[in-house]
């Protein structure tokens, strides 16, 4: 995608502004590649300007420029966006640009062959055809931008509860990176009763509403903690939102690994989504992967090295795992996630 970037004659507009368009406008300016300018959704221009450029609606630019080749720099769940997306694309040259959320490494074609021994190895791990369809896709998409690869791999989260982690009423339900307590409300909707819920959330605004939205729930546990690969205080640019990281500079917040908080306590199911620090997490919980093998449930699009290294680190300490892998309605490859059962 970047190589078409760099000899495309049209002009090049960005749909969108934000973290993901300040990585975007980056590798560009590296590459030498111009923008022409930034457009956004109708009601999302009200007069700003994002990096030196006044940002306008889809109508106003291509009124101005016709045929235009544009780089989606946002991410999105929500279908009737994604469907505007695809309406978008089929008037105009469209890729959404693969950018780590966290991380420098992009995955480029120079990427892939220096990690094409692992991939290779990942995916012929892999339990089932729909897995390695993920990561056939995913891996195409991350190489040339295009939407459609993600649209076709894509499946229900639903499916992942039902059929793959299929959590009973008796589990202990491990949350890292809780966040408001959107993914225990879908684990308590597949399981109906749980025996006991722990949670970490590192984000103070963030915690407080994790602590609101769980404070019926019996046997819930919660840490304002961050999942780590032991303990240690770091900091920590929050955002009251499911952005915040750790990072060079911010406020001072303490992390521990699971092998700490649980203090050998058994633990049947974990869901890991810990912005980048998923590797150091995993490598905190080697007493417990290894003694209870709980299930697991892992973000793996945070750096472009998680499609490779998290299941080959969770399988260097339990290979007896079955490994799956799953993308959700989301653009761009987010909601990536394996599932070790």
């Amino acid at each position: 995608m970047w190589e078409k970037l760099e000899r495309t004659q049209k002009p090049i507009l960005l749909y969108g502004m934000g973290d993901g368009a300040e990585k975007i406008l980056a590798e560009m300016g590296k590459r030498g590649i111009p923008a022409a300018g930034v457009f956004a959704s109708e009601g999302f221009t009200r007069g700003q300007e994002f990096m030196g450029f006044p940002v306008t609606d889809y109508r106003t630019v291509k009124e101005r420029y016709g045929e235009m080749v544009v780089l989606v720099c946002f991410g999105t769940h929500r279908p009737e966006v994604m469907a505007e997306i695809e309406r978008l694309a089929e008037e105009q040259e469209l890729y959404a640009p693969d950018v780590p959320v966290a991380g420098e490494e992009l995955f480029t074609r120079e990427y892939a062959k220096a990690h094409r021994e692992e991939l290779e190895r990942v995916y012929g791990l892999l339990a089932d055809e729909q897995s390695r369809r993920v990561l056939r896709n995913v891996a195409e998409y991350k190489l040339t931008g295009r939407i459609e690869l993600l649209r076709g791999c894509e499946t229900d989260p639903a499916e992942v509860w039902e059929k793959i982690l299929r959590p009973g009423r008796e589990e202990h339900f491990m949350d890292l990176g809780a966040y408001t307590g959107d993914t225990i409300a879908e684990f308590i909707e597949h399981a109906g009763a749980w025996r006991r819920i722990t949670a970490l959330e590192p984000d103070p605004v963030t915690f407080a509403k994790l602590e609101k939205n769980t404070a019926a729930l019996h046997d819930c546990i919660l840490y304002r903690l961050g999942a780590y690969s032991r303990y240690a205080r770091l900091p920590f640019a929050g955002g009251a939102g499911r952005g915040s990281h750790l990072a060079e500079a911010g406020a001072m917040t303490e992390l521990d690994s699971v092998d700490n908080i649980l203090c050998g306590q058994a633990v049947s199911l974990i869901k890991m989504d810990v912005e980048g620090m998923e590797a150091e997490a995993i490598a905190g919980m080697e007493k417990t992967l290894r003694r209870w093998r709980p299930r697991l449930l892992v973000s793996a699009y945070h750096r472009s090295e998680d499609l490779w290294r998290l299941p080959l680190a969770v399988l260097a300490l339990r290979p007896d795992y079955k490994v799956y892998l799953r993308h959700h309605p989301c653009l761009p490859a987010w909601d990536v996630n394996y599932c070790f059962v």
